[in-house]
């Protein structure tokens, strides 16, 4: 199975009309019942993450109907989706909007993030910001760009490998259990300066355009990485488990770090994981 150039603009377009008719509607303007807690305060799913699912899913589905969809929202209702991730022959992955805390707060920091695999390999990545209108879209083997809502486009390259204490990186440590979180968020002070979005689509766009260094996550749910490991790596970076290993489509747990390259993650493992 092969994705086209045609493809992906199509999914283009699926992900920037559902930002158009789902998410800047509803972006500072949602009401009391457009908002409900998942699994706590901080894990929220808004009218917008809903409709913005479907409204890309409906299309996906009519022109690849034999495909896998995995959509956040829809894991709910059916988790053994992310499992079959390892074998699909074509699946998309859909986080309709990453950053819903920040989006229900009426903050600009979020996205919408679309992956393609096929046979579990992450073969295309889409990373929209609905509100800025601008684009990261990553094909492997064909670099990641970034593309502005007038149109402009840039060639995207991970910044240039650099001493410990003067990164400038990230590690999501909301999902860590301890004495992982006290251990990383102490030894994030090595770094030259640290940043939180809690926002995995800002995330990877940021150190896939060399603007950070390096970041890192505990919880490795799809839609928050496939898009962005792949764009980040498209970019000149390596990203692997916090062992080592390469991280593939179907997995959920072992932590993630992205770095300029091998031996910046090395020392990232080291100094701020600490193992």
């Amino acid at each position: 199975m092969t994705i086209s150039d045609q493809d992906i603009l199509f999914l283009d377009e699926c992900v920037k009309e559902a930002a158009r008719a789902e998410i800047m509607p509803r972006f500072r303007n949602l009401g009391d019942t457009d908002v409900l807690e998942k699994t706590s305060a901080t894990d929220l799913v808004t009218q917008a993450d809903l409709l913005a699912e479907h409204r890309i899913t409906a299309p996906l589905k009519q022109r690849f109907p034999s495909a896998l969809v995995v959509g956040e929202e829809a894991y709910d209702a059916d988790k053994s989706v992310v499992r079959a991730l390892a074998d699909a022959e074509l699946a998309f992955v859909i986080d309709p909007v990453d950053g819903t805390f920040n989006f229900a707060a009426g903050l600009p920091v979020f996205g919408t993030m679309l992956a393609v695999t096929v046979r579990g390999e992450t073969v295309a990545g889409i990373i929209h910001d609905p509100a800025l209108g601008d684009t990261v879209t990553a094909i492997k083997g064909a670099g990641a760009f970034l593309t502005r809502r007038e149109g402009q486009s840039s060639r995207l390259k991970v910044a240039e490998p650099a001493a410990m204490n003067q990164m400038v990186g990230g590690m999501s440590w909301a999902h860590m259990e301890e004495p992982d979180r006290s251990r990383i968020c102490a030894n994030m002070a090595k770094a030259r300066m640290t940043f939180a979005f809690n926002c995995s689509a800002y995330e990877y766009w940021m150190v896939a355009s060399g603007k950070m260094h390096f970041i890192g996550h505990a919880k490795l749910m799809p839609w928050d990485h496939l898009a962005g490991v792949l764009a980040h790596q498209e970019a000149g970076g390596h990203t692997a488990k916090f062992d080592g290993t390469l991280y593939r489509p179907g997995e959920t747990t072992g932590g993630i770090i992205s770095a300029p390259d091998k031996e910046s993650w090395q020392l990232i493992r080291r100094e701020i994981v600490g193992i």
